[in-house]
Parts: structure tokens; sequence; C-alpha cells
């Protein structure tokens, strides 16, 4: 049997936001399987308020320290629907970093981002080809090297006013 370490990843990072969450005094558990929005379905001790959150985790930070995100992410806008963004650290003994973030700036991030990087020229100045895939980026100063308002204010930090930010979440 192969073990499917991506999948072990993911599941890593559910149950590390399911921990976080109960150790902050919210109900929460994973969604049933084949709930293609959300991950996880919180509330409050009471219940009188509820919350989805899709966890995107990522081990290995690839070339860009990125987030793998899909096209459906740009539409996918909920006003109760938060993505937690977990980065697991490459060391035994480190905590994990969350950045929650609610869904409707994740999608206008990631699709601002993807025109912009359509608009630059590719490889040999040929045109980037549109594709399904999407990247939420800590910095995307790095990748798209242009003047752009969008970079300006999306470079390395912007994140911050997310990391470990729970309340967001406005349980």
């Amino acid at each position: 049997m192969t073990i499917n370490k991506t999948a072990l990843t993911g599941a890593a990072g559910e149950h590390y936001i399911i921990f976080r969450l109960l150790e902050l005094g919210h109900i929460a558990g994973l969604a049933p399987q084949g709930a293609s929005n959300l991950d996880l379905i919180v509330t409050d001790i009471k219940g009188k308020r509820r919350v989805a959150i899709q966890v995107k985790t990522r081990l290995k930070k690839g070339s860009d320290n990125g987030w793998h995100m899909k096209v459906k992410h740009e539409k996918l806008i909920e006003k109760n629907l938060y993505y937690c963004f977990v980065d697991l650290p490459n060391e035994i003994n480190k905590v994990p970093i969350i950045y929650i973030i609610p869904s409707k700036a994740v999608a206008k991030v990631i699709s601002a981002a993807h025109k912009i990087w359509l608009s630059l020229p590719g490889k040999n100045g040929r045109p980037h080809k549109n594709t399904d895939m999407r990247r939420l980026l800590p910095d995307y100063s790095k990748t798209l090297k242009t003047d752009h308002p969008f970079i300006k204010e999306h470079s390395e930090g912007w994140l911050n006013k997310y990391k470990e930010n729970w309340n967001i979440l406005d349980l």
C-alpha cells in the first residue's frame, strides 16, 4: 500500500486546526468526506455562530513559498467561509503557523494575482497560458516583477494581519 504524503500533510493541517480551535474554546470537527468547499465545521460553545473552514497546508515550501489554489477559489465567496493556511515547520518541536483569511479576501487576491501573471511575459517573452492553478503567496513581489499597486500591497508582510488572528472568525 502506497501512502499519499500530500493527503497526510492535508490531514495533519486539518487536525492541527481542530486542536487550536478546541484549545480556544470552540467546537470543531471534520466536515463529512466529499464536502467539496469545506474541511471543518466550527461553532461557538453555545452553537449560535457557525463558520466553515477550508484548510490549505504546506510542509515543504515551493520556490515561491505559496499554497496551491484553483480557479474555483476565485468564486468561492461566502460570509461564513474562511481559509486556514497552515505552514508546517520542517523541524520537529517547532509550532506550525496559521493564517486565517476570509474567503472573500482570498478570492480577491488570487484573482488579481493571476490576472497580473497572465499580463506579464513568460519564458522567452511568450504569453503565459491560462490554467486552473492559482497560488496564494506570502510575497507576490518575488514572482510578479511589476510595479502594479497590487504587488506593493501584497509584498512581504501582507499576511501578517492574518497570522494567528483567530478573532477574525468572530466566534
